[in-house]
């Protein structure tokens, strides 16, 4: 076997200008931990407390302080002719007694302050003092923590560094054997090495070329699949146009040939009103209600929550089915239920899916049924697109076509949250009237619904609100308040329902 010589990758000119560098940043570091350590300042002399009191001549004082005492006058002759002297006298020494007597009390009484003034001093100068010397302390630990920063990184380097070459070198090693015994030596391995690095290269350009492609394309496929909807229900309308004129020509001309027949049915004083298709076909409002409302299975979890209000009731009317969401729901159930829109599209949709749907206008829909007939009316996102006249008129008629005990429940858009508003609301330009939750409660309380309950859904998520600020001050609690004001304005419940109940 031919002898193996495995050249290492770093020789001893750069091993020692490795080291020479950092011995150079050792000694800087050195240096500056030794200019750091002199800066610190030592434990200055304390100051002594101020002397004592001079308390020699207490006593003395104390003692002589009284001038006259209780020394009687003597008796016979020389007392006879000192009483009238001391009547004389008597009176200033007994002031200047009051005096000495006031000043010993005075003097008396600065003793106690003096001694605790004092002690104090002494205190204070000995808390001084070793406060000093701990600090002294601290500052010392923290010079040798710092001196031992540079060896306990220099043990992790080297070990690392250490354990990093033996491996490289080992594998280096164990390739260079390889090569010996496969190929022999000219360098084929490095060369395969090279060609792999090149090809790899290649690859994940061409994935990250391949990656945006697949975007491009997943784009433009969402874009053709929404057009080919719109173009497929366009077509499906001109059809049954198509065949609804051939089927009916004759009787057309006839009264085109009439003055002032209408070429359409009016919907004056219907929800065509408010709710108007003409402007916008039906195909294309289908297609804006699945790009903005939701898909099919987002609209069954938003109305699941619904499914108990009509708990125990049958022939329910779905006012504004749409898709059938909420029918389908209803008959997974068990519960008797039609759907009503004014949309042909959708319409079509539902009885596709086999549910009972009618095209036709909600108003002269209920006036066709007999009173007591119904035992529940549900409308999702309907209300806001009627006229006040017709929404009151229809508010009314539902109350008599229910059943006692018979539910109404409407949801709509909560104006009140002006997230909500301003998204939800003023994105569909088929809306008409925005209702407030108070508004909505009352006309429905009016039309002989006594019990109403307004029910908040959708909560708008708390993770994007307006978030506290911290800190327990005044300004961060003026803040935090506002804070909150402003997010029971912006971001509360995108959607209410007001649920009656009629008597």
């Amino acid at each position: 076997m031919a002898d193996v010589r495995f050249t290492r990758s770093i020789d001893k000119d750069q091993l020692a200008r490795l080291k020479a560098a950092r011995e150079e940043a050792d000694a800087a570091y050195n240096a500056a931990l030794s200019a750091l350590d002199a800066a610190l300042p030592a434990v200055p002399a304390m100051p002594h407390p101020s002397a004592p009191a001079d308390e020699s001549q207490i006593t003395p004082l104390n003692e002589r302080s009284a001038i006259v005492g209780a020394t009687p006058l003597p008796g016979g002759v020389k007392g006879w002719l000192l009483r009238p002297v001391w009547g004389l006298v008597a009176p200033l020494f007994a002031r200047q007694e009051a005096f000495n007597a006031t000043l010993v009390d005075h003097v008396n009484r600065n003793v106690a302050a003096a001694r605790s003034g004092r002690d104090s001093q002494i205190a204070l100068i000995e808390t001084l003092r070793l406060e000093l010397e701990r600090l002294a302390t601290f500052h010392s630990a923290l010079i040798i923590y710092l001196q031992q920063i540079t060896p306990y990184v220099d043990s992790k380097d080297y070990e690392f560094d250490a354990l990093s070459t033996r491996r490289t070198e080992d594998v280096g090693q164990a390739v260079e054997t390889l090569h010996h015994r496969t190929v022999g030596p000219g360098g084929a391995i490095s060369g395969v090495g090279d060609e792999l690095n090149r090809r790899l290269e290649m690859l994940a350009v061409r994935e990250h070329r391949y990656t945006a492609r697949v975007a491009a394309l997943d784009a433009a496929h969402a874009q053709l699949a929404q057009s080919l909807g719109v173009v497929t229900r366009a077509t499906q309308t001109l059809k049954r146009e198509v065949e609804q004129l051939r089927a009916g020509s004759v009787e057309r001309a006839g009264d085109t040939g009439r003055a002032g027949s209408p070429s359409r049915p009016s919907t004056e004083g219907t929800a065509g009103e408010s709710f108007a298709t003409g402007g916008i076909e039906s195909f294309k409002y289908v297609g804006f209600e699945d790009q903005f409302r939701g898909s099919t299975t987002v609209i069954r979890e938003r109305l699941q929550d619904y499914l108990a209000v009509f708990d125990g009731q049958q022939d329910v009317l779905d006012i504004g089915c749409g898709r059938g969401e909420f029918l389908d729901l209803l008959r997974q159930q068990g519960i008797r239920a039609r759907g009503l829109d004014i949309n042909h599209e959708m319409v079509e949709e539902c009885r596709q899916r086999g549910l009972d749907a009618s095209e036709g206008d909600a108003l002269s829909y209920l006036q066709g049924l007999e009173d007591d007939s119904l035992g529940g009316i549900f409308a999702a996102q309907v209300v806001e697109h009627l006229q006040p006249d017709y929404l009151v008129r229809l508010l009314q008629r539902a109350g008599e076509v229910l059943r006692p005990g018979g539910v109404l429940a409407l949801e709509t858009v909560n104006v009140a949250c002006w997230f909500a508003f301003f998204q939800s609301y003023v994105r569909d330009i088929t809306h008409v009237r925005p209702l407030h939750p108070d508004t909505l409660a009352y006309f429905v309380r009016a039309s002989g619904f006594p019990h109403v309950d307004v029910q908040y859904r959708s909560p708008y998520p708390e993770v994007h609100k307006l978030q506290h600020v911290p800190g327990a001050d005044a300004a961060a609690y003026a803040m935090n308040a506002n804070v909150d004001t402003l997010n029971s304005l912006l971001f509360t419940h995108l959607d209410y329902a007001v649920i009656a109940r009629k008597p």
